[in-house]
């Protein structure tokens, strides 16, 4: 079924798909309670971008896209378009065709094909890593290389995915107004 983007904020989790977010809710209270910490995938996905922001070589739009996501404090990763599944599916599968109104018939490319937005929704994920604070007990080392144990103190969150949605968004959106000014400049 469809998810209906407009309920990303109307739950704690910014998930648009209520049951999953009750769900995902439930997950995080029970990791706080173990004093553990969770990581994540944010989806995003960015609407009505022009055709033609981005270069062929050095200043790649996805490239651009993924140095800003993997920026962001806890990322360990990002794919755009159909990502790690491409490896699955044979170039006859995967293949975007073009329609004659410039549309394609898929978007396995995310939106971007080489290098360069084709006007079709880009999509992409930013993984996040499990926050390295936690509270219950755990060990390292200390300054002089012995073996001590310690455990986080104060206020930490359990999950940095609910609050980086809007972090995602942002770099998306610099990103984004940065390749439409610089496309700007050349038309002129």
């Amino acid at each position: 079924s469809e998810l209906d983007f407009t309920l990303t904020e109307s739950n704690p989790v910014r998930c648009p798909d209520p049951e999953m977010a009750a769900e995902m809710e439930a997950y995080i209270k029970e990791i706080r309670k173990e004093g553990d910490t969770v990581g994540g995938i944010i989806s995003c996905v960015v609407q009505n971008v022009p055709v033609g922001l981005g270069e062929p070589v050095f200043d790649k739009l996805h490239a651009e896209l993924g140095k800003a996501m993997l920026s962001i404090n806890a990322v360990k990763g990002f794919e755009y378009g159909s990502g790690f599944q491409g490896v699955q599916m044979k170039g006859s599968q995967h293949n975007d065709q073009f329609n004659t109104d410039g549309s394609t018939k898929t978007n396995h490319s995310g939106g971007v094909q080489g290098g360069i937005s084709n006007g079709m929704d880009i999509y992409f994920n930013v993984a996040f890593k499990p926050v390295a604070t936690i509270i219950q007990p755990y060990e390292t080392i200390d300054k002089e290389g012995n073996k001590v144990q310690t455990q986080g103190k104060g206020r930490h969150d359990p999950c940095v995915v609910p609050r980086a949605v809007p972090i995602v968004e942002a770099m998306a959106a610099l990103v984004l107004a940065d390749f439409t000014l610089i496309n700007r400049t050349i038309k002129k």
